[in-house]
């Protein structure tokens, strides 16, 4: 079941909360709100509806282009699957959208030089083709 009117709190809660953009990079791993969203679109997970996301490009201090994981096997060309932390983890490159810095939540570390590389031409590739 849909939890439609619980997201559409915190999601209020996160557009009014006033606080400071964290500091972030490229590749680097964070929970964020990801949302209750509809048919194929990948929702978050917990009551404050967040998953891991990777930060893929930032724009400017405000937002970013992310990328959501999922610990699921997945394969096709849509998925790269790597180990962050111990965890396999799958960045789902379908998935991929514009978030504002308000969905971030805790920091999870950063991928290792390689497996960034390995997501972003993914990425790349997907889309050029």
């Amino acid at each position: 079941m849909k939890q439609f009117l619980e997201w559409i709190g915190i999601k209020q809660k996160l557009d009014t909360h006033e606080y400071n953009p964290p500091l972030i990079t490229e590749g680097d791993m964070y929970w964020c709100a990801v949302g209750e969203n509809v048919g194929i679109e990948v929702s978050g997970k917990d009551r404050h509806f967040t998953r891991p996301v990777i930060i893929l490009k930032k724009f400017g201090r405000l937002g970013f282009l992310g990328i959501p994981t999922t610990t699921k096997e997945r394969s096709g060309s849509w998925y790269v699957s790597f180990v962050h932390k111990g965890v396999h983890e799958t960045a789902m490159l379908n998935q991929a959208r514009v978030f504002s810095y308000k969905r971030l939540d805790k920091k999870m570390g950063s991928l290792d030089d390689a497996d960034f590389k390995k997501v972003k031409e993914a990425y790349i590739s997907l889309f050029t083709q």
